[in-house]
């Protein structure tokens, strides 16, 4: 349901559905599977963890702003995203309108004026918190006219890529100004077998993590030590 890397980027920690929360530190060696083995495990939560809200459903996922942690963003299953500021009580400072169906991830931007949002219409959107206008959206066609969920979704270290993960295993890359994608990385050789279900970019921008309902967290290089802008 969630991950994320270490501020130094040699560990990885998972959350998932089981509510342990699993632990994987980079530098231990592979099983002959090429595996890395879990490294310690995190118990205690008893279930999914809620928050008292202005939404008319479930909260899905929550993002702080990351120059000031008063503020945060929260997507819910009532298809909307709000804005708090912890300084005013009991209401949203701003509610942001266009998907058309549960908001499963949410993400600032790192100039954190905008954010991201991903859905169960099959969309990603970009947001800016000043105006409340939706800035871009970002949608594939499909054959079917099904287009798979968005499950996660995070930015590259510059903003200019926007990393989504779907329910049908893909990994699409955007380049968020032209609205394309550029990669697939469910496409690529090992890739998912299963849904996405979270995405996590390291702190030097030099490789994602993905969850899946495969069990398998998995981690994508991007040219060694070069950032991902």
């Amino acid at each position: 349901m969630s991950c994320a890397f270490s501020p130094s980027g040699q560990s990885v920690a998972c959350g998932g559905l089981d509510s342990m929360c699993s632990i994987f530190n980079l530098n231990s060696q592979t099983d002959k599977d090429g595996n890395l083995p879990v490294s310690r495990v995190l118990s205690g939560h008893k279930g999914y963890i809620v928050m008292p809200s202005g939404h008319t459903a479930d909260v899905l996922s929550v993002s702080i702003n990351g120059s000031n942690s008063r503020m945060f963003i929260s997507g819910s299953c009532d298809s909307t995203v709000r804005l708090w500021d912890t300084r005013v009580a009991c209401r949203a400072v701003r509610t942001f309108h266009g998907h058309e169906g549960d908001v499963n991830t949410v993400k600032f931007f790192p100039d954190v004026h905008r954010f991201g949002s991903g859905s169960d219409d099959g969309t990603c959107r970009l947001f800016d918190i000043r105006t409340g206008h939706q800035l871009q959206e970002y949608n594939q066609q499909h054959d079917d006219n099904e287009a798979p969920h968005v499950t996660s979704i995070a930015f590259s270290t510059s903003g200019r890529l926007l990393f989504a993960g779907y329910t049908n295993g893909d990994c699409y890359v955007w380049d968020t100004l032209l609205a394309e994608v550029v990669l697939d990385l469910g496409k690529l050789q090992n890739s998912h077998e299963s849904r996405i279900s979270c995405l996590g970019l390291s702190a030097d921008g030099s490789a994602l993590c993905t969850g899946s309902w495969d069990s398998n967290p998995k981690i994508w290089g991007f040219g060694g030590h070069r950032r991902v802008k």
